[in-house]
């Protein structure tokens, strides 16, 4: 399941509600533009959970070059988050995980392909990635059972999410 979020606060709160059933910062995935990460989550900003997921690709974004390659080899050195510059985007959880293990090909696509690839319908990543570009943040988990899905989109809904699907 996924949703984007407009801003940190309601991001937090979305997060806080995953934390609160178990789920770790490797169970969530979480794009945002480098720009909305700057906002948000830069260095005059408050250290909390999500904003040090956000955060740990960062370091890395500046070292990375364009081409795919450099950015997997990227990926799969720092593990679970990274910053895309070509793109520039910044990715932590399962999916950038994922992205090192299709290769380069996993960037061919841009975000739309790499949101396909980890099963959400085209029309929704296309939704998504609009919203990135707009300054939005996208949250997705894969819930361990109906009811953490049902709890999750109510707080989603509850912390002003947007565009929230169960896959």
């Amino acid at each position: 399941m996924s949703g984007m979020f407009r801003d940190r606060d309601s991001a937090e709160r979305a997060y806080q509600s995953l934390s609160s059933r178990g789920y770790g910062k490797d169970d969530v995935n979480v794009l945002m533009s480098d720009e909305t990460r700057k906002t948000h989550f830069g260095d005059n900003t408050p250290s909390t959970e999500l904003g040090d997921k956000a955060m740990e690709g960062a370091g890395v974004g500046s070292a990375i070059g364009g081409t795919a390659g450099a950015i997997i080899g990227a990926i799969a050195a720092i593990g679970t988050s990274v910053a895309l510059p070509g793109l520039g985007l910044v990715i932590a959880g399962p999916l950038a995980a994922a992205l090192a293990g299709a290769g380069a090909g996993g960037l061919t696509g841009g975000l739309v392909g790499a949101l396909v690839g980890s099963g959400i319908p085209e029309e929704h990543a296309a939704e998504y990635e609009t919203g990135i570009k707009e300054g939005g943040i996208v949250m997705g988990v894969k819930p361990r059972n109906e009811e953490d899905a049902r709890y999750f989109e109510e707080e989603f809904r509850r912390h002003n999410g947007d565009k929230i699907y169960k896959y």
